[in-house]
């Protein structure tokens, strides 16, 4: 709506509409001098602007205000969706109440615990078998006295009271004081503190199971450390344990330890006490025991950290919501709970840091808190400058370096004597700074979508980092190895933990350039009955790690350390042990190295695990056979070869290579009327992405019959169907000239006669074997069959030209000219573009042949075709986020499946923006498109830089119905896949994932086996005892009788079905060995039709048994039998 006026008015200025016609016309501002002038009753015309001025460019200053309004935008898109993402965390007010109701129900019955007679701490005699101690007491006896009595206090602490308690797991701390008269000032030393604590919990476990009401009990851990068992309750309900979790913290009354008491470098465990000898330590210095102090140091401070954040939080309305968010991250990223975890109030802590730091404001929304806590996490490494929330210490408090030489990370809190980072190791920390450091740089990035990346995307280890594996063995040798008893002693008996530090630390040495960052999981909070004892440390699932490979160096065979005569050369020696070697490069140096083994590239990918098998068994006594790397598992499915198994990169570089010195000779051909413009391939090996790569081959001819007129080798009728030979596309264009005539018919016998003159030439300069075709030229070159197809660069236009009766020229585009557009121009430019992606990320070749090689088995290959699998591949390199591009082909072949069964296809284009060409710009104008024209658009609507508005790549398939089941289908396999890698008490065949379900088809056409040419990549091959007429040698020879190229049986026979019963049934079938044809009737061919015979009606139906004996009669020699698995059409 166009707007005539612009009038500006005072609420009093309101009655006088009557007098508008005779306001004043101001053109011009008001000059300084005329401030007396009441601008409430002036008019504001429109000013005319000269044509020149309302086209004229837009100013600099302009162009900023445009970009900001942009990414103002962007932001605030991603602020409302943050806002609706707050609002599904939240808390209810109904669920508030029960929770309420449920705390005050239990505060009343825990100010009423009986109290007991004082015991020994040793003595269990007073508990009942209902309760157990949840501590394991190793060793067994301590000093000091204990009995049970009412709390002192019981207060709700953490995020609850704090408002930062988000769904879906919502857990209320209650912090349960004892008593002062059951502990003793000297209590912290030796355990004493932790086991009364420990019993105090079970003597709490055992008062409330009498009361039905609370629900069931279980005993937990606080974050995975075991000196803070705590008791959890759950109410009772049928969906009580989705609803909220009442955990029960036991503390001593605040203030009733010193503080200094648990400085990190003094000791509270004796050496003697835990060892049960006699130490001779003369001068008695007994070593610090810093993670002991922290966790009972954690116990005394819980309330005076509430009350902190409760103040900090008042100053700041959106602290909750910005907790919340950055809960949420944390959660995605898997590193908000277990042992070592940055957990909720780790958060809480960091937003309080930054804002008391004024390194954010009070006055930020919840989106800005969320981005300047990232930016922080991700420019400050707090595992070599920790920070302090702490204003004015005590002087006994330790100091930041004090802290340093005791933890690898140091977060103080304002106490300034705990470390709240005190279980994380440096690793752990790393991995916080890296996610933060992603998130960073795709938060403004208005081609991804922040929101869904940075929020709602799950990042579990096995579909983060390139490589995974894990130990599975007690560590108890391993601290011998590595002597670790005071560390033992300080982490009271977890080994597991006592080594992850120095294991971390081995490892990492021992990768060093190869990776970019090492992870671990972190160990779940244990939980048990209360009536059962503790599990103890063996029974914890075992710690797996993560690899993020830096691509370039991982392969590297060889390992060069410092000069003969350099200091660091022990140390290297050292390191490595007898692997470490002397050696002489070319430039002359003499060097320490070590060389790892592997020739092909599927082997040189595993370098990181050899270097982690000798490093674990050299220096921590941890054999090869207690280690599970799971890093290439998945590519077992396209290996071939047995003395060198290959995953196809060799065999496709031969591929590549072989089309270059073709390319070259074609080039340097100087009779043709014509010159050769360029020479482009078009077949997916030229790309590295065909499943199973072409290998050159050395044919048996005694396997072949002679045609008696061209005298060309056919198919033997006795013999098995022989090796499938397939053609390599190859698009020649050649010069636009006047001498190309306007016509579609005359312009293919021009190519048909360049295909002769071209194979001539070919025979003549280098004695390659051709047969030319009208529509081809096939050339036999170094065992490789080259498909060479000559392509004018006007003929699509020709084809869409047509004439009326009346003579008039009408240009309509059609089929036909779309698919030669197809194979002349857009195929070749896809391939090129491929080849270069795979250039800048080694693994793109593998990723696409293993995820072809799952859509080809899954009977998908049809639907998906083998450009559309390419460009969903290619997507995961070039937009990663949230993840960085896969560094392995299980990695990327994962996130495949992810991408296909939880992409939102109904609602979103697939943007794959091929050398960076499109910008933000181009995805709005995409997207907007996209959505003005859904109905009429593809399901799976892919958009390229140079199809933008079509789809042209998934056109014709797949249809709504088969992209559902390909859903389904990817969705299970990703479940199934991810549960067998990580979990080695799954039965381990990744091939399951490869084995169709077909139950749910109606019949089943069963082959011969010896006539299925590409049985040997069937997902689980037959034993044969026949051969395929290929015999070994060189297959250098290019002379000779053409073979026969691209002949398979099962091709052609599903192409006669699909002509002749497409309008009945639907035909699938695995090109790669594939011994079975699935065929899935068509409900509409099933509903009786009206037929008129002679003046009567009838009513057709198709006639099954006849159709099924109709499909044995036409694959005749191929055909073994046909199956009917279900009756739908007796319906």
């Amino acid at each position: 709506m166009s707007v005539k006026r612009l009038r500006l008015m005072s609420p009093s200025a309101s009655s006088d509409e009557e007098d508008h016609n005779e306001a004043p016309t101001e053109a011009k501002r008001s000059k300084k001098g005329d401030a007396a002038v009441d601008d409430s009753n002036v008019l504001y015309h429109p000013v005319k602007l000269s044509r020149s001025d309302l086209y004229r460019p837009p100013t600099a200053e302009e162009l900023n205000q445009l970009k900001e309004a942009e990414s103002l935008f962007h932001c605030n898109l991603l602020k409302m969706q943050m806002e609706e993402l707050l609002k599904e965390v939240a808390l209810s007010e109904r669920r508030k109440k029960l929770i309420d109701s449920f705390v005050q129900r239990v505060t009343k019955l825990l100010e009423a615990v009986p109290e007991t007679a004082e015991v020994e701490i040793s003595d269990l005699s007073w508990l009942s078998g209902s309760a157990k101690v949840p501590f394991l007491l190793l060793p067994q006896v301590t000093k000091g006295k204990f009995h049970m009595a009412p709390p002192s206090s019981v207060d709700p602490i953490g995020s609850y009271p704090l408002g930062t308690c988000i769904k879906p797991h919502v857990v209320v701390d209650l912090a349960v004081t004892i008593p002062a008269n059951v502990l003793h000032p000297k209590d912290v030393v030796n355990q004493r503190y932790p086991r009364k604590r420990a019993l105090y919990l079970a003597g709490l476990a055992q008062y409330l199971a009498s009361f039905s009401d609370l629900g069931p009990m279980r005993y937990s851990c606080l974050h995975g450390n075991r000196l803070r068992p705590v008791l959890l309750l759950i109410p009772p309900g049928k969906d009580s344990r989705s609803s909220f979790t009442v955990r029960l913290h036991a503390c001593p009354p605040p203030g009733f330890f010193k503080p200094s008491r648990f400085h990190p470098l003094r000791n509270n465990i004796r050496t003697e006490w835990y060892t049960g000898l006699q130490t001779s330590n003369s001068e008695g210095i007994e070593p610090p025991t810093p993670h002991y102090n922290s966790s009972i140091l954690g116990d005394l401070l819980p309330k005076a950290h509430l009350q902190f954040l409760s103040a900090v939080s008042s100053q700041c309305p959106a602290f909750a919501d910005g907790v919340a968010l950055l809960k949420v991250w944390l959660r995605q990223r898997e590193l908000h709970q277990g042992a070592g975890c940055f957990n909720g109030f780790l958060a809480s802590m960091l937003l309080a840091y930054l804002l008391i730091t004024h390194r954010i404001s009070n006055t930020m929304t919840a989106y800005q808190l969320l981005r300047n806590s990232l930016n922080f996490l991700a420019s400050t490494d707090l595992t070599v400058n920790g920070v302090s929330v702490a204003k004015d210490p005590d002087s006994s408090a330790p100091s930041l370096a004090e802290f340093h030489s005791a933890f690898q990370v140091v977060f103080v809190d304002p106490s300034g004597h705990l470390n709240m980072c005190a279980d994380m190791t440096a690793c752990t920390y790393k991995q916080l700074q890296h996610e933060a450091s992603v998130s960073m740089q795709f938060w403004d990035d208005p081609t991804v979508d922040g929101f869904y990346s940075l929020l709602m995307t799950p990042k579990p280890m096995i579909r983060t980092s390139d490589h995974v594996f894990q130990y599975l063995v007690k560590l108890q040798s391993s601290c011998k190895k590595l002597n670790l008893l005071s560390e033992l002693m300080d982490h009271s008996g977890d080994y597991i933990h006592t080594t992850l530090p120095l294991i971390l630390s081995l490892l990492q040495q021992g990768l060093g350039q190869r990776i970019q960052l090492l992870t671990h999981s972190l160990c779940p909070d244990p939980e048990w009955s209360v009536s059962n004892e503790p599990p103890k440390y063996k029974t914890q699932p075992p710690i797996s790690f993560g690899l993020l490979l830096r691509p370039e160096l991982a392969t590297s065979v060889l390992e060069r350390g410092p000069p003969a005569d350099s200091p660091k050369a022990a140390e290297f020696r050292q390191l490595w042990g007898s692997r470490s070697e002397l050696r002489r490069f070319q430039d002359g140096a003499i060097t320490e190295a070590v060389l790892w083994e592997g020739e092909s590239m599927c082997q040189k990918r595993l370098i990181p695990k050899q270097i982690i098998t000798h490093v674990l068994k050299l220096h921590a006594d941890i054999p090869e056979s207690c280690l599970r790397y799971v890093g290439a598992t998945v590519d077992d499915v396209i290996k071939k070869g047995s003395e060198v198994p290959s995953t196809g990169e060799e065999e496709s570089l031969v591929v590549v290579q072989a089309f270059d010195d073709l390319s070259r000779k074609l080039w340097a051909l100087e009779d043709l009327p014509l010159s050769i413009t360029s020479v482009q391939g078009a077949h997916p090996a030229l790309r590295y992405t065909q499943v199973f790569p072409p290998v050159p081959l050395k044919l048996d001819f005694s396997y072949f019959d002679r045609e008696k007129k061209s005298k060309s080798l056919v198919p033997s009728k006795d013999k098995p169907c022989p090796v499938y030979i397939t053609p390599i596309t190859v698009i020649c264009h050649m010069e636009g000239s006047g001498k190309w005539p306007h016509d579609r018919f005359a312009i293919r016998h021009i190519r048909a006669a360049f295909h002769i003159r071209m194979g001539e030439l070919l025979k003549k300069h280098h004695n390659y074997s051709y047969k030319p075709c009208p529509t081809h030229l096939d050339v036999w070159k170094d065992g490789l069959a080259f498909r060479i197809q000559v392509a004018y660069h006007r003929e699509p236009q020709v084809l869409r030209e047509s004439l009326t009766a009346e003579g008039m020229l009408v240009v309509r585009d059609n089929e036909e000219a779309q698919a030669l557009e197809m194979a002349t121009i857009h195929k070749p430019l896809l391939t090129s573009t491929l080849h270069g992606l795979q250039q800048q990320n080694p693994c793109f070749g593998a990723v696409c042949r293993l995820a072809k090689r799952w859509l080809a088995a899954q009977l998908f290959s049809d639907d998906i075709t083998e450009d559309t699998a390419d460009l969903l591949v290619a997507s995961l390199f070039l937009q990663p986020a949230p993840f960085t591009p896969p560094g392995s082909p299980q990695v990327g072949f994962l996130r495949f499946l992810c991408l296909l069964s939880t992409f939102d296809w109904r609602n979103n284009p697939l943007v794959v923006n091929l050398n960076n060409q499109l910008t933000g710009t181009d995805y709005t104008e995409i997207k907007n498109a996209f959505m003005a024209s859904r109905e009429s658009l593809p399901v799976m609507f892919i958009a390229t830089p140079k199809d933008t508005k079509q789809s042209m790549w998934t056109k014709r398939a797949p249809s709504i119905q088969m992209l559902q089941r390909v859903m389904v289908v990817a969705a299970e396999s990703l479940k199934v896949l991810e549960l067998q890698l990580m979990d080695g008490t799954q039965i381990q065949d990744v091939r399951v994932v490869l084995r169709p379900p077909l139950d749910a088809y109606d019949a089943l056409i069963h082959m011969n086996t010896n006539q299925v040419p590409l049985l040997c990549h069937a997902v689980d091959p037959p034993g044969v005892n026949f051969k395929r007429g290929v015999i070994t040698g060189n297959a250098k020879a290019s002379s000779g009788v053409l073979p026969v190229i691209d002949y398979n049986p099962v091709s052609l026979y599903l192409t006669e079905l699909r002509d002749a019963f497409g309008d009945l049934a639907l035909f699938f079938c695995d090109p790669f060995g594939g011994t079975v044809i699935a065929v899935l009737w068509k409900p509409k061919a099933f509903i009786k039709a009206p037929f008129k015979v002679t003046g009567d009606e009838a009513k057709t139906f198709p006639n099954v048994s006849a159709i099924l004996e109709d499909f044995r009669i036409l694959g005749k020699g191929l055909v073994k039998s046909v199956e009917a698995k279900t009756e739908k059409w007796s319906f």
